[in-house]
C-alpha cells in the first residue's frame, strides 16, 4: 500500500562526483539521428535512424561493452548526450538512474516513489523516462510525474496524480510515458472531473488544459501530422483519440474497447501519410484520418484478429507491419492486414527497426537480426543475451544496444566497427 507522508524525507539524490568522468571516457555525443530520448525512439515508432550496424555477428553474438545489475520493472532506456536514464526498484524504493551510456557508470540517482508490487506483471516501474534538452520527465507506477535536471538528478517540479486530479491507480501501475511537444508535455493522468488526458508547461509543470472524462488506459501517446494538421493520439480505456496539442480540443475518437481480460497497452502505430494502426489482445484495426468540408473524421479500413499486440507495440515500416500476435512474430500488410508470414520463439518479444532489419528479443532473452521483408522470415542471426523475462524494448543509441530485464542491464556494441 503506498504511504501518503511526504516524500520531501523519502527523495533523496546522489550528485555523483564521478559526473566529471562522463565527459572524459565517453566517445563523441550522440546526433540528433541517433539518440533515443524517450520511449521507442526519436519519433516514438520503434525505428532508429542508424546504419552500417553490425549484421555480421560472431558466435557468441555482438560484443558485450558492460553488464550492470539493475532491478525489477519494464522501464525503458532513454538515451540522450552520452547519458542513459532508465527507472526501476530495489528494496522498498522505487529509483530513476542516470549512468555513462559507454561505461554504465552511474552518476546520479533519484527516488522517485515506493516500490510498486503487481503479483499479475511484476514488481516495478512502467514508463520509460522523457528526455528534453536539460530535463527529464519520470511517472511513477503510483502515479507521481516529476521533472528532474538531467544534468544534476535535481527535482524541478512534480505532481502527484492521485491527490492533484483524483486518479485512480490502474490495476496495474502508471504505464504511459509523458510526451513532449513544443513547449508542453502531454501525459494522460486518468484524472477525475475531466483530467483525463492533460498537458502541463514543461518548464514549470503548470497545467495547461486538460479534456474530458476517458477511462485509464496503459499506452502512450504520439503526435502525427495529417494534411499539415499536428494531432496528439491517445490509445485510452476505450477509445482511440485525436487532440489538438496546444488547446485539447478533440478532433476524434474511434471506439476500442478490449475484451473482458485486457487492457489497452500498446503504442498507436502512425502509418503514413494518414493512417493508425491500434491493437489489443482481441484483435487489431487500421483507421484512416479523413476531411469532408466541415470536419475531420475517422473511417475504419480494416479489423481483424490477425495481429493481436498484448503490449508488444508493432513496428510500422515501408507499409507492413512487424509485430506479436501474443507469441507469434508476424508480417503483415497494412493497407489490407493480410498475413504475410509468422515465426515462433521469441514468446512475448519485442523488436525495433534499424538499417533494414528488426532487432527482436525474445521474453526469454534470446536476440535476433531479421531483414525487415515481407517477403517472408529471413534470420541473420541470433544469440543468447539474457535470461528472466524480458519485456522492455530495445534502444539503439551511436552503435551501442541497451537491453534489460528484471535483474540487469546490457550493452552491445552494435556499431559495425570491429
Amino acid at each position: 500500500m503506498r504511504g501518503k507522508n511526504s516524500l520531501a524525507g523519502m527523495v533523496i539524490v546522489y550528485a555523483l562526483l564521478c559526473v566529471w568522468g562522463v565527459t572524459a571516457n565517453a566517445e563523441p555525443r550522440e546526433s540528433a539521428s541517433t539518440e533515443w530520448h524517450q520511449w521507442r525512439g526519436p519519433n516514438r515508432d520503434g525505428i532508429s535512424h542508424e546504419t552500417e550496424i553490425l549484421k555480421d555477428w560472431p558466435t557468441d553474438g555482438p560484443k558485450e561493452l558492460w553488464r550492470i545489475p539493475l532491478g525489477e520493472g519494464f522501464s525503458g532506456i532513454s538515451i540522450s548526450n552520452g547519458r542513459a536514464y532508465t527507472m526501476y526498484v530495489r528494496g522498498e524504493d522505487e529509483i530513476v538512474v542516470c549512468l555513462d551510456a559507454s561505461t554504465g557508470k552511474e552518476i546520479w540517482r533519484y527516488l522517485s516513489d515506493y516500490r510498486y508490487e503487481n503479483r499479475q506483471g511484476g514488481d516495478g516501474p512502467r514508463s520509460t523516462p522523457t528526455v528534453d534538452d536539460d530535463k527529464v520527465y519520470v511517472l511513477s507506477a503510483y502515479g507521481r510525474l516529476v521533472a528532474l535536471d538531467a544534468n544534476t538528478g535535481k527535482q524541478l517540479w512534480d505532481h502527484d496524480f492521485t491527490e492533484a486530479f483524483g486518479s485512480a491507480i490502474p490495476q496495474h501501475g502508471f504505464s504511459t510515458s509523458p510526451l513532449v511537444e513544443e513547449n508542453l508535455l502531454l501525459v494522460e493522468v486518468g484524472g477525475a472531473d475531466g483530467k483525463s488526458l492533460v498537458a502541463f508547461d514543461k518548464a514549470s509543470g503548470k497545467l495547461i488544459w486538460n479534456t474530458e472524462a476517458y477511462p485509464s488506459g496503459y499506452s502512450s501517446p504520439i503526435v502525427i501530422t495529417v494534411n499539415d494538421i499536428r494531432q496528439a493520439i491517445f490509445l485510452t480505456g476505450d477509445a482511440l483519440v485525436s487532440l489538438s496539442p496546444k488547446d485539447g480540443h478533440v478532433n476524434w475518437r474511434y471506439r476500442w474497447e478490449p475484451g473482458r481480460r485486457d487492457q489497452n497497452s500498446v503504442t498507436p502505430v502512425f502509418i503514413p501519410p494518414d493512417k493508425v494502426f491500434i491493437s489489443s489482445r482481441d484483435e487489431g484495426a487500421v483507421v484512416q484520418i479523413r476531411w469532408t468540408a466541415e470536419e475531420m473524421r475517422i473511417e475504419e479500413v480494416w479489423r481483424d484478429r490477425v495481429l493481436k499486440n498484448r503490449f508488444s507495440t508493432s513496428v510500422g515500416y515501408n507499409g507492413y507491419l512487424y509485430g506479436f500476435d501474443n507469441t507469434i512474430f508476424k508480417c503483415i500488410d497494412a493497407d489490407t492486414g493480410a498475413e504475410q508470414w509468422k515465426t515462433r520463439g521469441f514468446g512475448q518479444g519485442t523488436a525495433i527497426y534499424a538499417d533494414g532489419h528488426l532487432i527482436v528479443l525474445g521474453e526469454s532473452g534470446n536476440l535476433a537480426l531479421v531483414e525487415a521483408t515481407h517477403t517472408g522470415y529471413i534470420e541473420i542471426a541470433q544469440t543468447q543475451v539474457l535470461s528472466g523475462r524480458c519485456w522492455t524494448v530495445p534502444t539503439l543509441s551511436a552503435g551501442r544496444l541497451y537491453l534489460r530485464n528484471l535483474d540487469e542491464l546490457v550493452c552491445l556494441d552494435l556499431s559495425g566497427e570491429g
